[in-house]
């Protein structure tokens, strides 16, 4: 630590530190009378300006563009398993459920309804209780020997 410095006599190097710009405090100061901001307008009044979308009255692009597209508010999000992934982490005969993936952290983030796809190879038996499922996924799981039941939403 360099001799003579110390918290007390720190301060910033000359030209770093800009003078504020204070207006409408009289002549003297440059920006006194219309506090820089010219004469009369709508850029001059309180509270005037445009907001940074207006384009001038030209009509703006949102409504220029096409619209495309429908977002369904009824529209079911599920989370979804494949058979070859319970396959792997359950042992024959467990019993599949929502809750039964949460506690193996195999589910996270908010809940959702709970669907079987049947992308893999199963070989054990497991009881599935779910919201929906495929119907390879159906068949796969009982020819293991498996049962499915179906949960309402």
């Amino acid at each position: 630590m360099a001799e003579g410095i110390s918290l007390s006599n720190l301060s910033p190097f000359s030209g770093s530190k800009k003078k504020e710009k204070r207006v409408g405090r009289g002549p003297g100061s440059g920006h006194g009378k219309t506090s820089c901001r010219g004469h009369k307008g709508q850029k001059a009044r309180k509270g005037g300006g445009v907001p940074p979308w207006f384009e001038g009255g030209q009509m703006p692009i949102l409504r220029r563009l096409p619209k495309r597209g429908f977002k369904n508010p009824f529209r079911v999000e599920y989370a979804v398993f494949n058979v070859g992934d319970l396959a792997k982490h359950f042992e024959a005969g467990a019993e599949i459920t929502l809750e039964t993936l949460r506690a193996a952290k195999l589910l996270k983030g908010r809940p959702k309804p709970l669907k079987i796809l049947g992308d893999g190879e199963i070989n054990i038996a497991l009881k599935i209780k779910c919201h929906a499922i495929s119907e390879s996924a159906r068949k796969k799981i009982e020819a293991a020997g498996g049962s499915v039941e179906i949960i309402p939403l």
